[in-house]
């Protein structure tokens, strides 16, 4: 137990310094994460005893590096480069300037919301949702007068939606692959929890906007300028890799910016340079936070929280509560909701046959559950994604989250009150 515990105190010590910090200094905005995270695995490696301080330093170096980090630190680098390509060029106000001449103002947010889930719903992928829309996004914030942290939050809670329910979701797959049921009866099981969730928040959004005066209309709309996000958007929809569809966004805003003489091959060159150095404290959060987590699991602190939760387990609803526990604790310690699906899934089957919980509905529970959790942790790739795109701090944006945060509620009801009934027999 005190192993277990002391495995998990890396964790620990991240939220405490921050929340502690924070409170003292009265700012949430006043600590950079990157230093919270530093503390953490200086504090991480030395508390990992047991082993020569070189093979703790391999732990940690090897987590940093991992497979799933690297690729997410390419597409950092990709959408970094081809935001800050698109916005030299003005591609960024085009697309704005068009968005505000079709979209009432009091829409604006419900229409981002919609746009983010029927495109997450499409692609699958709530980090390609995130690199499409965030940039358009910060730019309807800068000429509505919409908090920038509250408008970029939108984006990132339709993200969500598709993350949870498309057919083709890495979490999805994997859900119901762990489950064995088929994607279609988890579809059914899940959009009964999910859909009144991104009704109301919906109505919220309308709610909100409701009185929201329309900014001044440009005098020019720029369609060619439009080009490049409605081409990224299109190959997205096709399927094609999130890398690929970021470097063909990149061509095309060169093409289009020397053609035009927005500038040349140079300035080109140096907007690819710019873009890419921007995600650099992205980048090192991302690989401070793999080295912690990777940390934690060699420790035992994964097992730990595991065994302790199924130890609990006396009903059917106390199983179901424990599943959703415990794939968004996994997801907390590894900041993936795939991994932590990947992680605790079998484990989940086999509590959900021993307490007779319907595969489809465990399915459900784990996909849903774990995407509430990604959508709210400040160093999850999402929000750092969204907070890189669009310069404001991940700690901003958490308060404006409110789709995951409505979602988690449905999710708690669905557990309480027994529904979908059909699938609580």
């Amino acid at each position: 137990m005190r192993h277990g515990i002391k495995a998990i105190s890396p964790l620990l010590v991240f939220i405490l310094f921050y929340l502690a910090t924070s409170i003292v200094v009265g700012d949430f905005y006043k600590i950079p994460i990157i230093v919270g995270f530093l503390v953490s695995c200086v504090y991480g490696i030395i508390i990992s005893t047991g082993r020569p301080l070189a093979k703790r330093i391999d732990t940690f170096s090897q987590g940093a590096g991992s497979q799933q980090i690297i690729q997410m630190i390419w597409i950092f680098v990709f959408a970094g480069a081809f935001a800050s390509s698109a916005k030299a060029i003005g591609c960024i106000d085009a697309t704005v300037n068009l968005t505000l001449y079709f979209l009432p103002a009091n829409m604006l947010l419900a229409g981002l919301f919609i746009a983010a889930c029927f495109v997450s719903l499409s692609v699958g992928t709530s980090v390609g949702t995130i690199v499409t829309l965030v940039p358009i996004a910060a730019g309807v914030a800068q000429q509505t007068g919409f908090s920038q942290e509250m408008i970029v939050a939108v984006v990132v809670g339709g993200a969500f939606f598709g993350d949870n329910l498309s057919f083709i979701s890495d979490t999805t797959i994997v859900a119901t692959s762990s489950q064995g049921c088929r994607l279609s009866d988890k579809f059914k099981a899940n959009i009964l929890i999910v859909l009144p969730a991104a009704l109301a928040i919906l109505l919220l959004y309308i709610i909100i906007g409701a009185d929201k005066m329309p900014p001044v209309m440009p005098h020019e709309i720029e369609p060619i300028k439009v080009l490049p996000y409605l081409t990224v958007l299109l190959a997205a929809l096709y399927g094609l890799n999130v890398m690929v569809v970021l470097a063909i966004g990149i061509a095309l805003t060169g093409a289009i910016g020397i053609i035009n003489g927005d500038y040349d091959i140079f300035g080109w060159f140096s907007s690819i340079n710019t873009g890419v150095t921007s995600m650099g404290e992205l980048i090192i959060v991302t690989m401070l936070a793999g080295g912690l987590l990777a940390l934690i699991k060699e420790n035992g602190g994964i097992d730990f929280i595991i065994h302790t939760l199924i130890k609990g387990i006396k009903s059917k609803r106390g199983a179901e509560f424990a599943i959703v526990t415990l794939v968004g604790i996994v997801d907390i310690c590894t900041a993936n909701n795939t991994v932590a699906i990947l992680t605790v899934g079998g484990l989940v089957r086999r509590v959900s046959e021993r307490y007779g919980i319907d595969p489809r509905r465990a399915a459900s529970l784990l996909d849903t559950a774990s995407c509430c959790v990604q959508g709210i942790i400040p160093y999850g790739a999402q929000i750092l994604m969204a907070a890189g795109l669009s310069s404001v701090a991940p700690m901003g944006i958490l308060a404006y989250l409110y789709y995951p945060y409505c979602l988690l509620a449905m999710l708690v009801i669905a557990i309480i009150f027994r529904f979908p009934r059909r699938y609580c027999r």
